[in-house]
């Protein structure tokens, strides 16, 4: 059995999600990212109780501008406001290095929000540059994969005709203000939608055949991978070299409906485990191979109150009460309210995650 790793790489981050009524506090978050040494976490708004709790912490946040917001974040004077109330007050004692304008927009059904997106993009770029900011903090959007309308092979990815309209114009944003291209990859959607056709090592980083790129006889191993080149394919046919490619969430779920096939906490231990495990050795793309990949894990705690499957509230890996959902080869604690001047301290939580997973990789 391999080396147990403790801590996650500093190039791996933690989708911090919060739709859910029984979760711990941010002051009591803070201990547990403290614990597992984790400093780089996403939000998909701005809360200022997390921001607040996290000063003078160290960890590096992207903060989030919802999806009902970027209509008004068009006007100048909004964008400006949202950053003096949302961004000013923190920065200097928390690392905010990102804001991500709306969620999967490109993608989605809203026509209005669609067109609202760059335009909303680029005021807020502008409101950061009026206010002395632009060299803190990228600015960005994250995508589904489904803006893709092929992705098999890698090197012959393209985006889907039908949002080619909105992707050039923001191809060319991401160039000029040299932000990056994020996007939300998840294998398992794939293993989902057709278990008898995909591998399920393939998608789990597990040893498999894998298959050759035949246009560029690049070798992939793993889809995560094939994703991501795809993508890099995507936008070079659009005419960018420039622009890096960045996942801002990917994950496995640990439980699911009786027709989601393959979410199970032994296939979300394989998964994370062996991710993490390719990004402690600082691994790049076959397409890209001395750039490591970016990764933000989906997501830090189970959240109760997500619609959809039951995929959607199990992609955890930690119940609210600080407990693991599966074993993970790091060591954390997390200080649990017992009334409203004690703290508890949970003891440290003794996880192998990697242990387990080691035995299914190479």
């Amino acid at each position: 059995m391999g080396e147990i790793h403790q801590a996650f790489s500093l190039t791996v981050g933690i989708n911090y999600g919060q739709i859910a009524n029984n979760l711990p506090s941010p002051t009591q978050v803070v201990h547990l990212l403290q614990s597992l040494n984790i400093n780089r976490v996403k939000l998909y708004d701005a809360d200022p109780n997390v921001l607040t709790a996290f000063l003078n912490t160290n960890v590096e946040f992207i903060i989030g501008i919802g999806n009902e917001y970027v209509a008004s974040m068009t006007n100048p004077s909004n964008a400006q406001a949202w950053l003096q109330q949302h961004v000013q007050p923190y920065i200097h004692n928390t690392r905010i290095t990102c804001i991500t304008v709306g969620n999967e927009v490109i993608s989605g059904n809203d026509t209005v929000l669609k067109t609202n997106l760059l335009p909303a993009m680029k005021s807020v770029y502008q409101a950061l540059v009026t206010l002395g900011l632009d060299k803190q903090v990228n600015l960005t959007t994250a995508h589904s994969l489904d803006i893709l309308g092929n992705s098999y092979p890698p090197s012959s990815g393209s985006f889907h005709p039908d949002y080619a309209q909105y992707i050039q114009p923001l191809l060319s944003f991401h160039a000029m203000t040299k932000t990056p291209f994020l996007i939300n990859a998840y294998p398992y959607f794939a293993y989902k939608s057709d278990p008898g056709s995909v591998s399920l090592d393939y998608v789990l980083f597990r040893p498999n055949s894998g298959f050759t790129d035949s246009n560029t006889n690049l070798k992939y191993d793993n889809m995560l991978y094939a994703m991501i080149d795809s993508v890099y394919a995507s936008i070079q046919a659009m005419g960018h070299t420039d622009i890096d490619v960045r996942i801002s969430e990917t994950g496995w779920p640990s439980k699911g409906d009786p027709d989601e096939v393959g979410a199970t906490p032994e296939n979300a231990a394989i998964y994370n485990g062996n991710l993490l495990q390719r990004i402690e050795m600082n691994q790049g793309t076959p397409m890209r191979p001395s750039t490591p990949i970016d990764i933000y894990v989906f997501a830090l705690f189970n959240e109760n109150l997500k619609p959809g499957p039951a995929s959607e509230r199990n992609y955890g890996l930690f119940y609210p009460d600080g407990t693991p959902v599966y074993n993970i080869g790091l060591h954390g604690y997390l200080p649990m309210m017992i009334s409203s001047s004690s703290l508890l301290v949970v003891p440290w939580l003794h996880l192998y995650f990697f242990a387990v997973a080691s035995l299914f990789l190479f």
